[in-house]
């Protein structure tokens, strides 16, 4: 049997930044087949060309394909571990140590996936299996020969405690050709947007259409307790070997506070600005929308005739799945 881990990043270790981020997931050959078609299917149904990404996602067009590929993901009960750094931590060690950044990026680059791995093939079954890692293409991953590091300090870990797996296969792959990466990509950027309150600012429409994303993906169905069970984040502080695992609930009841509040408001301006002879248009202009935020629109006027915020997306993915 065979069990796949992708192996993706966020905020390379950076002084500029306050955190970085490390996510893996781990799923079954046969498994991850079946959802990597399940998406394609989504692809062909939506006319979605491009990949999934979190930080590109600045035009909700394409609030269809996201909000499946999501929903679907969520539903199909995976596990996926986020690790987050505190850079200037790490960057405090480092000077201390007298090390160099491109050092101390090569020794979190190994060790930090190596923790989040050991958490996902500490389930396996007692079924003896091979385990191939896929971790996101980087020139920076090559020089510091990350693949082979992880192979083998995962096999003699795998030895030592007496584990049934042997990984066969520690490798890169495109972003853009490898779903599961770009899924692990998308749930990080949740944890990211979420954990650096990205929401609050509202001087600009990106982050208020991924605020619209994320918050009509949680209500659907029953995704925000899923999401609490299945996204586990641990946090580094450099406190000898201690990891602490970050409470994600707090971060979510925050932005969902938030996000209620925000939609509450546009939709009271909506309800005061609206003339019955207005088309579409006429309202996103007068609300000083982009076209950019079109869908969000489209959802507040739903709600405001009494309709679900998602019945015109999500009406056609309950016919397919």
């Amino acid at each position: 049997m065979k069990y796949n881990i992708f192996f993706d990043e966020s905020n390379k270790l950076d002084a500029e930044k306050q955190y970085s981020y490390y996510g893996a997931c781990g799923v079954e050959q046969s498994k991850c087949d079946g959802i990597v078609a399940d998406i394609n299917k989504v692809l062909r149904m939506t006319g979605k060309k491009s990949e999934y990404h979190f930080t590109e996602y600045n035009n909700d067009k394409d609030l269809t394909p996201y909000i499946y590929c999501l929903h679907h993901f969520l539903k199909t009960n995976l596990q996926i571990n986020i690790f987050v750094v505190d850079n200037d931590i790490a960057f405090k060690f480092a000077r201390n140590a007298d090390i160099t950044v491109t050092e101390l990026r090569n020794l979190f680059y190994v060790k930090i996936p190596e923790r989040l791995f050991y958490g996902l093939t500490r389930g396996l079954s007692n079924d003896y299996r091979t385990v191939e890692i896929v971790v996101d293409h980087s020139p920076e991953y090559g020089r510091m020969r990350v693949y082979s590091k992880l192979k083998q300090q995962m096999n003699a870990h795998a030895i030592y405690r007496g584990m049934k797996y042997y990984v066969n296969k520690a490798w890169y792959k495109e972003s853009h050709k490898s779903i599961p990466l770009q899924i692990v990509d998308l749930f990080m950027g949740i944890v990211v947007f979420l954990m650096e309150k990205s929401y609050l600012n509202t001087n600009d429409d990106k982050p208020i259409i991924k605020s619209d994303l994320i918050y009509r993906f949680l209500i659907e169905e029953n995704n925000i307790d899923l999401f609490q069970k299945q996204i586990y984040i641990f946090k580094w502080d450099g406190q000898k070997d201690i990891i602490h695992e970050v409470n994600i609930s707090n971060y979510l009841s925050q932005f969902m506070a938030f996000k209620t509040q925000f939609d509450v408001n546009e939709m009271t301006k909506i309800s005061n600005i609206k003339r019955p002879s207005d088309t579409t248009r006429d309202i996103r202009t007068r609300m000083g929308y982009t076209n950019n935020q079109l869908r969000m629109l489209l959802g507040y006027l739903d709600q405001l005739n009494g309709k679900g915020r998602n019945s015109f997306i999500m009406q056609n993915y309950y016919k397919i799945f």
